[in-house]
């Protein structure tokens, strides 16, 4: 059911309602904490948001999109237009705090590592990168895989607790 048409809502309003958009493949992390909800505008009568995909062939967009236009018509929002903006790329440095500690609770560990440049820096190997497994919070973890339950993970397998967990790699 449709809320009827409103007077145009501010845009701290309809972040919160887009805060309330879960991902489809992680339902405890909303668009907006995941980082993919880049921008939110009025043009004329039209609510305009900008997503930016995690990558470019995410096969979730289509119901982000869906979603994200059903939530702003629920709260009376006749007009919404959903842009989608490739550049610059998506990254996980654009995750919310509480994003990732979201993450962490659902048992994904989150990115290990803030996503920099450093292309033209000469440097020796980079360190090993140590993830901490999110149920028994060790460090003590390995790689089994890097591709996990989705191409945004790899597997991960703790040496003390013996559980297996999806890391959601930095990007």
């Amino acid at each position: 059911m449709t809320a009827q048409a409103i007077a145009r809502p501010a845009l701290g309003q309809v972040w919160t309602w887009l805060d309330t958009v879960p991902d489809p493949e992680i339902p405890v992390i909303s668009v907006v904490d995941l980082g993919i909800v880049r921008d939110v505008a009025w043009e004329d009568d039209a609510c305009v948001v900008t997503i930016t995909p995690t990558y470019s062939g995410c096969p979730a967009m289509t119901v982000i999109r869906e979603e994200i236009e059903r939530t702003l018509a629920a709260q009376g929002i006749a007009s919404v237009r959903v842009r989608t903006q490739l550049a610059p790329a998506w990254t996980t440095d654009w995750m919310t705090p509480r994003g990732k500690a979201s993450l962490g609770g659902y048992g994904i560990a989150p990115p290990a590592q803030q996503v920099i440049d450093i292309s033209g820096i000469s440097r020796k190997a980079a360190p090993a990168l140590v993830v901490a497994c999110p149920h028994c919070g060790s460090r003590h973890t390995r790689l089994v895989s890097q591709f996990g339950s989705t191409a945004c993970k790899a597997l991960y397998r703790c040496s003390d607790c013996k559980e297996p967990f999806d890391y959601f790699k930095a990007h």
